[in-house]
């Protein structure tokens, strides 16, 4: 049976961000390795990543392409493939380790056209591979709490959802235009690089993603107002959504929100209470039941379901954080990976991570968002 895998990674220098998280969470429970990388353009700091994580140089891939047919032909070759690349990359390379008969986790947003987002989940379901779409926030303790109470019928029937993610770290660019400051993650306001959006893009579908997930449902349209402030894309938007099930609900997402470093909050609305979870805070759930005082729930505590407890990793007290977020996508994800390499079934339970339905609805939201914004937030189905 085996019991570890081996993983490649393209995009994630040294010096990226997003890309050493994906590594550390990947670490946490020592079951994959990293055998394989395409890390960079440039060559120098390509092989510089390669070389501090002791790669055989003939692993240090010059492009994707190369990289996924290598691998893909090794009798070692890698198990999964794991792409941290700017947006405009992770369709053609999500494509190419598919075809190569890899699996994949990608980053979100998962390509930039519904149709792309399609064409993957029929590659991956052809060829029997797994597909994860990096919606970190879903790996929270409580998030999955969350979803099991709601599921559980614990807060009635769910009427209204209020949701938002606010940030501040792009409000100097408010009316700066050509002359805008050079910001962390600056590609995100290139709609080259980017996309159609960036905040909705960016930071809303986090939202979408996070409501989806604990909640269960569908949205059926939207109406959004979005504002650029002389830049190319959005930098904030205010979204009306209505779900299929009839409830409505409003999400706001913004990068110009001064006081707010990463501020996502997911309040839902039943017909026999209520719950809010705070992302900065995320050992905590509230928990409120018609007439009753507000309950807080804390990680770690016996009270948790089985189901959410399975992924908590410290004794209660102890925070948790986006590491550790992280490193519950890979724990599912690398679980089923680890059971499909032994011919073992799949259940509901191993599938608990973001997949490619996931992705396919993050880009419908991003796209009917756009739209909308462009037509002065009449609503357009998703």
């Amino acid at each position: 049976m085996k019991k570890k895998l081996l993983y490649g990674q393209v995009g994630g220098s040294l010096n990226a961000f997003i890309g050493g998280v994906h590594r550390v969470g990947i670490a946490f429970d020592g079951r994959a390795q990293l055998a394989a990388g395409c890390f960079s353009r440039d060559p120098a700091a390509n092989r510089e990543t390669g070389e501090f994580y002791g790669l055989d140089p003939e692993r240090i891939y010059g492009s994707y392409t190369e990289m996924a047919e290598a691998e893909g032909k090794r009798e070692d070759g890698i198990d999964f493939a794991v792409v941290t690349t700017p947006n405009n990359a992770h369709y053609a390379i999500c494509r190419a380790f598919l075809e190569n008969g890899i699996h994949v986790l990608c980053e979100k947003p998962l390509c930039f056209e519904v149709s792309e987002a399609e064409e993957l989940k029929r590659l991956a379901e052809e060829r029997g591979l797994l597909f994860c779409v990096n919606y970190s926030y879903s790996g929270n303790v409580l998030a999955k709490e969350a979803r099991h109470l709601i599921r559980s019928g614990v807060i009635g029937d769910i009427i209204n959802v209020n949701a938002e993610y606010l940030q501040e770290y792009l409000v100097d660019d408010v009316g700066a235009g050509d002359e805008a400051m050079v910001k962390l993650s600056s590609w995100r306001k290139d709609p080259a690089v980017a996309g159609i959006s960036n905040c909705v893009g960016d930071i809303g579908s986090h939202i979408e993603n996070t409501v989806a997930y604990m909640t269960g449902l569908k949205l059926k349209r939207v109406a959004a107002l979005t504002d650029t402030f002389g830049q190319p894309l959005d930098l904030n938007a205010n979204i009306l959504v209505e779900f299929e099930n009839g409830a409505h609900g409003v999400y706001s997402c913004s990068q110009v929100c001064v006081g707010h470093m990463n501020g996502l909050t997911v309040r839902i609305f039943g017909t026999l209470g209520a719950i809010e979870w705070v992302q900065e805070n995320p050992n905590v759930l509230y928990v409120t039941l018609k007439g009753q005082p507000t309950q807080i729930y804390n990680r770690g505590m016996g009270y948790i379901s089985p189901e959410a407890a399975a992924f908590s990793r410290l004794p209660s007290g102890h925070p948790e954080g986006l590491y550790v977020a992280f490193a519950n996508i890979y724990k599912a994800f690398i679980s089923s990976v680890l059971k499909t390499a032994n011919g073992e079934p799949l259940t509901e339970e191993d599938r608990d991570y973001p997949g490619l339905d996931a992705g396919i609805a993050g880009v419908k939201f991003i796209h009917a968002c756009v739209e909308s914004g462009k037509r002065d937030a009449a609503w357009v189905e998703v």
